[in-house]
């Protein structure tokens, strides 16, 4: 009966009546699992796509620099659009201060006209010093004039 003693791991001596042979341990083969099946089939997939990737044809690359082309285009108009459209902005807030400059201005004079024409003053000069009366109810004539829209000062006023 074959005897074995144990020398390494990995290794087995059997002794017998026969001359003495090395044997390694038996590793039953197995199968790869499912997983490492997986991982075979991509990483071969994926070096497939690499390879095409790889193979860029002229029509491949023309079509890309007229996208890359296109693509600059647009941002350089937008850019110009983006310039324009700050441009306005600032030119509107310049305008807009212009036109409440202009306001304030305007009241400033109108309260400075309103503040000098003093119409008691007006009043009392017209009646005093030029001797100036209203005019009575028939004194006043009034009349419809359908031909155009202001009187001229030296046309003759129809009689009633």
């Amino acid at each position: 009966m074959a005897e074995r003693r144990k020398l390494h791991k990995s290794q087995e001596y059997i002794q017998g009546n026969t001359v003495r042979k090395l044997q390694p341990d038996r590793v039953p083969e197995r199968r790869p699992s499912r997983e490492r099946q997986e991982k075979i089939r991509v990483s071969y997939a994926v070096r497939r796509n690499q390879e095409k990737a790889l193979q860029m044809d002229l029509p491949f690359v023309i079509m890309l620099t007229i996208a890359a082309i296109c693509t600059l285009y647009l941002c350089i108009n937008y850019l110009q659009v983006q310039s324009s459209i700050t441009a306005r902005i600032h030119n509107i807030e310049v305008l807009e201060s212009e036109i409440e400059t202009l306001k304030s201005e305007n009241d400033a004079l109108e309260t400075s006209i309103n503040t000098y024409v003093d119409l008691d003053h007006v009043y009392e000069v017209a009646t005093k010093d030029l001797g100036m009366v209203y005019a009575n109810k028939d004194q006043v004539i009034l009349y419809d004039k359908t031909e155009s829209e202001y009187v001229r000062q030296y046309e003759d006023i129809p009689q009633y």
